[in-house]
């Protein structure tokens, strides 16, 4: 009867320490993340950022004129015009390059890695 006891305990044992201890996949994931670029003075500042897949990137508008941010094939993804103050937001999956089509020598990229 001891022997049976045993052998259960070895075979649950290490089945609740694993339970326990969580997935470790859970463990490697990471949370996302915001990041923050200001269009100010004509530029987007950082003009270069990196980022995790599943990040937000947040685009602030500082500047007093209307701007846009816009993917450079202009096929991915467009921002509405913001106008003084607006924000907004896009979560990266992939890399980018991006520009303002309002003033084409605004331009930044995004890299994600």
């Amino acid at each position: 009867m001891f022997s049976v006891l045993m052998a259960v305990y070895k075979v649950l044992l290490p089945c609740a320490l694993l339970l326990l201890a969580g997935s470790p996949m859970a463990a490697e994931k990471q949370a996302s993340k915001t990041h923050r670029v200001e269009i100010a003075q004509m530029k987007f500042n950082p003009s270069s950022l990196s980022v995790r897949p599943g990040d937000t990137v947040v685009f602030v508008n500082l500047d007093v004129v209307t701007h846009d941010v816009t993917e450079a094939s202009g096929k991915l993804w467009k921002s509405p015009p913001l106008a003084a103050k607006s924000t907004w937001k896009k979560v990266m999956k992939t890399s980018a390059n991006y520009y303002c089509s309002l003033h084409p020598v605004m331009k930044g990229t995004i890299t994600v890695k």
